[in-house]
């Protein structure tokens, strides 16, 4: 019997396919929709998932502006950055970075759920996010990803 018929066969690189799918964020939860998101963008739906290779999918995400909060998070959570410098700390609420950004609050979700390593930004890459419903990916023909 041959020992190699039975062993895990690790994707590498150049034998990793990937897909477009496209995700529409209208009336979605913040944080059920980017895991699932982070989830495709891992490679962790396929069989063929390993650690240390980029084996995930593009998601191209759609009407971001329209996502929502639970509970009072709308109104409570801040997000926070900081540039370094003395006094260089800023805060936004959630409400106000919907208004004025709200391609951030679904990249910042994702981001953060992702490795924070060489592969992980590498992954991040492959998000592309839009306030309405157009997008300009239409040639790479994506399907939409029911979760």
């Amino acid at each position: 019997m041959d020992t190699l018929s039975y062993r895990t066969k690790s994707a590498k690189k150049e034998t990793v396919e990937r897909k477009w799918y496209i995700v529409d964020a209208d009336g979605e939860t913040v944080g059920r929709l980017c895991t699932r998101i982070a989830h495709v963008l891992r490679g962790k739906h396929k069989p063929s998932f390993t650690p240390h290779v980029d084996c995930g999918d593009f998601i191209i995400v759609i009407n971001a502006d329209k996502v929502r909060f639970t509970g009072n998070k709308m109104d409570d959570k801040e997000y926070i950055t900081y540039s370094g410098y003395p006094g260089g700390q800023k805060r936004i609420a959630a409400k106000d970075l919907l208004v004025k950004k709200p391609i951030a609050i679904v990249e910042t979700a994702v981001k953060g759920m992702l490795p924070k390593t060489k592969l992980g930004r590498a992954m991040f890459k492959k998000l592309f996010v839009y306030e309405g419903a157009e997008h300009p990916h239409q040639a790479q023909k994506p399907e939409p990803f029911n979760f």
